[in-house]
Order: C-alpha cells, then structure tokens, then sequence
C-alpha cells in the first residue's frame, strides 16, 4: 500500500505527481487501485512502464489491469516488465487543504480472465442525401470528436459504431483523452469507418490530434503536440466554459472545432468571432464530443461534411480545408461544389457571404455562384444553421 497526500501547493508546482513501485522478473499481470475521497476532489490516473506511456483513464476509473494479452480500456496489452513502473496521478480539482490517497499494487504470475466483450447487432444506415460528385470525390457526413469506454465514454467501441451507422454517420473519430488503447480496435466494426484520434487533455485546453501517430504527451508544450501532429490537429471547443482554450502556442494550428455541441444558442456569434481572430485561413470542424446517452448530443450532432475520395481519406480533405458543418446528418447544408454553392434543404434561410452581403434562399436545392472564404446559413434571427468554408 502507497499513501500520498497532494495539497494546491503541489498542484501549483507541477500537473503530474509519478509514483514509482517495482515490478518483479516473472510478473504477467499487474493491478493498479486507486482510493480517495471523491466528494472533496478529483484525481486523474495513468501508467508508465520502464519503457514509457502504458495508458490512462483520467478521472473516469479507479483501477485498471495490464497483462500480456488485455488491458483494462485506456491501457495498453503488452509484456509486464520487470524493473520501475510508475503510477500517474493529476490532480483535477483539489480542496484548499489537500487531497488524501492510497494506492495497493498487485503483481502476479497469472493471468486473470479478460471480462467478456458483448456482441452487438448489425443497425441499418438511413439513405444517403443527394449530393453530387465532383470528379471522383464526394461529401462525406462524419464527426470529428467521440469518446468510448477507453476514457471516460459509457459506450463500447462497437456499440458506439453502431450508434453513428444508425445516425447516417460515414465516418466517426475516436478521440479518446490522452490514450490511443483504442486505435487498434477500430477497423473491425463494420458498416462505418471509425478513425484514430485522441484527445489531448489538460487543465487550460484540449486538443484533437488526428491519425495512428502514436501517443502525444500531454505534459509537454503545445507546439510538441502540433509537432507530433504534423498539421492534423484541432483546438477543441475553444468557448467551452471550463475547457475553454488557455494554452500558449507559437504556430496556431490551422483547424479548429468552431462548431461543438456545446455551443447551445447559435445566435451567439462568439465561436465565429473566435475563428476570425484565430488566424484568417482556419478550416472548420464540428464535434459532437459524445460520451454517453442522455448527458451530451448524438453522434453528428453536429456533423461535419468533408470532401473526399473515401471516408478513409477524410483527414486529407480536411487538410486540404474542403470541410463543411451542419446542424446534423438531416438538417439544412451549404456545400462547394466547385464554383457553385449547394444550399440543401435550405429554404427560407439567409446565405451570408464572406463580405456580409445576404440573400434569401428560395427552394429546397438551390445553386447559387461561391466566392472565396467562408459562407453560412442563418435563420432570420441569426441562428447559425450551416457552415462552409
């Protein structure tokens, strides 16, 4: 048994406390327990093997197990090494006279049984919209921000695939907090194609970092993430009260999740304003930020469009900055098409131009010529209801 205590002074001094135990030659498996007093704080917890990152739960677990063949979600499977582990702690919120803990370590020679996996059944895909193609590409409906059981979502990798399928969802990234335990899981659902991301987690910002990467250390500075992320990297909800952007950052990424589900009256101008004054060449993203039913918004809720070859090449259409939003899979659309505009299911609503000239849209699928810069939907109270770059 590890007892620690960690007080605001501590929290001030440094983000991440690593307590050091030893794991002896022959261990197969490894379990970790965390207690505190949950009602006066908050501790994120994480693991680190002699040879680096082995995973991380945040908040959202109190143990987790390691063995050669399963891991607790949020960790990685692999040999147990012998030699110094350490177990990571955050101290996400603290009282003003500290925080009591006590960790008890468990090594064995055995493996327990992985707990079992449940199946879950095919779910139909509603139609898909009339969009046209433009030379070999399509538009593409996805969301860009989701979370499973590998951090702090309620949901199966499986179950939440099912869940996006049944939204009419052709892509889904898997952004789970500070872990990529979940990449390798991803190809083998079927019906939608779910893409490795992880969400880069810290007290003053998150960040989505796209693609199989490898883990991004969110101890480091910013500009190591972006970095590492070679360009695929998005500020995440930059307005979003106590996860509202703070981070200092000397190369400002290019992408960021202007429209996040959390923007709850969208005749607030705010997160548009925030874009403008980012950097004036930002491509736009939208994210659901979906952790369980009942608490946030639906998969594609927003949902964000990007222009691809297949959905497994979105991450290059939204390089390229060929990405669009709306309100959800169904709900009103503006789309590129080459130089024309696509107003979808848009009748009634005012198209804004880059250099604030409006229009009424009149029709359900109306084309109208497109400037450069972005262009959005708004209802005749300006609620924003579509947005293209």
């Amino acid at each position: 048994m590890i007892r620690g205590r960690w007080t605001l002074d501590d929290r001030l001094e440094r983000i991440l406390r690593e307590v050091p135990f030893e794991v002896p030659a022959g261990t197969r498996s490894l379990t970790v327990k965390l207690s505190y007093d949950r009602s006066k704080g908050v501790l994120d917890l994480g693991s680190a093997s002699p040879y680096g990152f082995r995973g991380w739960s945040g908040g959202a677990r109190d143990e987790y197990t390691i063995t050669p063949d399963w891991a607790t979600p949020g960790y990685l499977p692999g040999e147990v090494e012998a030699g110094t582990w350490q177990v990571w702690l955050r101290l996400h919120r603290v009282p003003l006279d500290g925080l009591d803990y006590e960790l008890e370590i468990t090594t064995s020679a055995d493996v327990p049984a992985q707990p079992p996996v449940q199946a879950i059944e095919a779910v139909e895909k509603p139609p898909k919209r009339e969009i046209p193609e433009i030379g070999g590409a399509r538009w593409y409906a996805g969301d860009f921000h989701s979370h499973t059981v590998h951090s702090d979502g309620a949901l199966t990798i499986p179950e939440l695939g099912a869940l996006a399928r049944s939204r009419g969802l052709d892509f889904l990234a898997v952004t789970d907090h500070n872990t990529v335990s979940h990449h390798p899981h991803l190809a083998a659902v079927e019906g939608i194609t779910l893409l490795p991301g992880q969400e880069v987690t810290t007290d003053r910002g998150h960040a989505n970092v796209f693609g199989d990467v490898g883990w991004v250390d969110f101890r480091q500075p910013v500009d190591s993430w972006v970095e590492h992320a070679a360009g695929l990297i998005s500020i995440n909800h930059p307005l979003g009260g106590d996860c509202a952007w703070l981070q200092p950052v000397k190369e400002r990424p290019r992408i960021a999740e202007i429209w996040h589900s959390g923007w709850w009256d969208r005749r607030w101008g705010a997160p548009l304003s925030w874009a403008e004054a980012w950097r004036d060449d930002v491509i736009v993203i939208g994210g659901s930020d979906f952790h369980r039913h009942g608490s946030d918004g639906l998969p594609g809720a927003p949902t964000t469009w990007v222009l691809a070859e297949d959905p497994s090449l979105v991450f290059e259409g939204v390089r390229a900055g060929r990405t669009a939003v709306s309100a959800g899979p169904d709900e009103p659309l503006l789309l590129r098409l080459g130089d024309e505009l696509l107003a979808l299911d848009a009748d009634g609503l005012v198209l804004v131009r880059p250099d604030g000239r409006r229009q009424v849209v009149r029709g359900e699928r109306v084309l109208v010529p497109a400037g450069e810069g972005p262009h959005r939907l708004e209802t005749d109270e300006n609620e924003v209801m579509a947005l293209c770059g």
